[in-house]
């Protein structure tokens, strides 16, 4: 795209936003800011280092077959480098536990140090990138449907111990990073089907969080994340939103939103008002559900925009946490990337160029047919050309060129794998 023809059309916006009082470089300076946290699982399909050809469990899914996923370390970092060089800005990659440098050995999750993430931790720092991490309670013998509540001490045991070492490693990430690592906690225990015992289950579930989180770290941040239900575990979900809510808020923990953990009616923007004033911070996982949590590729939908503005409404950028949870193996994983962290950064930057200080004077007076009025038009504001100059500012494709630098890296790279 031309670059002339960009700033000409960004000059305009400029001079359009500020006749609401809106300024746009301060927007872009303000998304700048904003790094995403990229989820390494969108590569491979959430596979992992510790058993590549293990089958998934405990309620995860990744459907597709589409030729090309990272089948080891190497080639999932260098898919995530080419991800990045077509998302604007400087951004973060979510680990899993099971995505270790573990030097083709067996390490059982119990078992696991920061010593099988240094070689991450270095790769990060070359490539100007920081992490953050999860503990990985699926896709393992002793998963079944029940980890962290599960009554039989052995196995619960098993899961408090591989949890505090995920703690460990990410105050390492942290510490060696400079920048405190953000240690996300998501279990997939429940019921198929009806339980009678939904108290005994949580106090279990409480009583391990309490032995887990014992030890405080500095380098790291512990989130703790909800599900409404999982692929058997339709019935009950130990870990619900009630229950980490309360838990979090008595014990100043994040809190976790998943786009996709909840009714597919309920608006996840309504919640960080709430949150905000009673839990420290909070992170998102932006995803699409689609009838289910079936973790489809995020769009630039009614949704994403209404989470992104509400962030910027209510001046949390400091205290909120953005990341992505996807897998979709249908489509080209690069791509996959690129389209949700481009969709995600679009709608935050709407949000960011959003008349707010107009529209607030119009509530405060109760003109409601004005608020709404504005808030309309609003959506027909040029902010397509402030996200194009966006783009030729981070030297990144703007427009839909990066569509077929996509399709040569997959010609010369993914479609030989």
């Amino acid at each position: 795209m031309n670059e002339t023809k960009i700033k000409q059309a960004y000059d305009l916006a400029a001079e359009r936003y500020a006749t609401l009082g809106v300024n746009t470089e301060e927007a872009l300076n303000a998304l700048q800011k904003i790094s995403l946290s990229l989820h390494c699982w969108q590569a491979d399909d959430v596979s992992g280092f510790e058993n590549p050809d293990g089958q998934l469990s405990g309620g995860i899914q990744a459907t597709g077959n589409y030729p090309g996923k990272a089948r080891n370390m190497e080639e999932l970092r260098a898919d995530v480098l080419k991800a990045t060089s077509f998302i604007p800005g400087n951004h973060r990659l979510n680990l899993h536990a099971i995505y270790g440098d573990f030097g083709g050995k067996f390490v059982d999750r119990d078992q696991i140090e920061p010593k099988h993430f240094e070689s991450w931790m270095q790769w990060a720092k070359e490539n100007g990138m920081k992490l953050d991490f999860n503990s990985t309670s699926f896709s393992h013998p002793k998963s079944g449907s029940l980890s962290l509540a599960n009554p039989d001490k052995g196995i619960r045991d098993f899961w408090i111990e591989h949890t505090k070492r995920c703690r460990a490693i990410s105050e390492a990430m942290g510490k060696y990073q400079g920048d405190p690592s953000i240690m996300n906690l998501w279990i997939h225990d429940g019921s198929k089907d009806i339980t009678v015992n939904r108290l005994y289950y949580r106090q279990l579930l409480k009583d391990s969080l309490d032995e887990i989180f014992a030890t405080e770290y500095k380098n790291m941040k512990d989130c703790i994340e909800a599900k409404l239900f999982g692929i058997g575990a339709e019935s009950y979900t130990v870990g619900s939103y009630d229950f980490y809510l309360g838990y979090g808020a008595k014990n100043g923990k994040i809190v976790t939103l998943d786009t996709g953990h909840f009714h597919l009616t309920e608006s996840i923007a309504d919640k960080l008002s709430s949150l905000l004033l009673f839990t420290p911070e909070i992170m998102l996982h932006v995803s699409r559900p689609v009838r289910w949590d079936s973790d489809h590729v995020t769009i630039m939908n009614d949704d994403t925009l209404d989470l992104a503005k509400e962030i910027i409404r209510c001046n949390a950028l400091d205290r909120v946490h953005i990341g992505l949870d996807y897998f979709d193996a249908s489509i080209n994983r690069i791509g996959a990337y690129v389209i949700g962290s481009r969709a995600t950064q679009k709608c935050l930057l709407q949000g960011l160029l959003e008349p707010i200080k107009v529209l607030r004077e119009y509530e405060a007076k109760d003109q409601l047919f004005e608020r709404l009025a504005l808030l309309e038009e609003s959506k027909n504001l040029p902010w397509n050309a402030v996200w194009d100059m966006f783009c030729l500012k981070n030297n990144v494709p703007v427009g839909e060129s990066f569509i077929q630098e996509i399709e040569k890296y997959e010609a010369a790279v993914t479609s030989k794998r």
